[in-house]
């Protein structure tokens, strides 16, 4: 890092490794520690490996999955599993003194990745 003055600091590019990845019907975009909330997942243990990998990309190479790339892994670590804000849904048919009100929580499992492999 240099620093050019004392409001401007000149930083190197860092070679970027991305992924993206395709988990509970959603896909996502992943670098290595990042954090993130997908929906919930059955897991046994605190790590957890993604296989669906569409894309894999880094600085001088990129690899596009037909659908998925192959032998790319996707390494993360679970952090917490919960449950989002609550959601209200209201049902009303007027004239007939119908009403519904209904609440839900969509559950989520908040993740961290370790390491992206290709």
């Amino acid at each position: 890092m240099q620093i050019l003055s004392r409001k401007r600091i000149l930083r190197q590019p860092q070679p970027m490794t991305f992924a993206v990845i395709k988990t509970g019907g959603k896909q996502y975009k992943v670098q290595e520690g990042d954090t993130l909330s997908i929906e919930k997942l059955e897991h046994a243990d605190n790590n957890v490996t993604f296989d669906q990998v569409l894309l894999w990309a880094n600085a001088k190479d990129i690899k596009v999955g037909k659908p998925l790339v192959e032998g790319a892994k996707v390494e993360a670590k679970v952090l917490e599993d919960g449950k989002g804000k609550k959601k209200m849904v209201f049902r009303y048919k007027n004239k007939t003194r119908r009403r519904k009100k209904k609440g839900h929580r969509q559950p989520y499992t908040k993740i961290q990745i370790i390491k992206i492999t290709a």
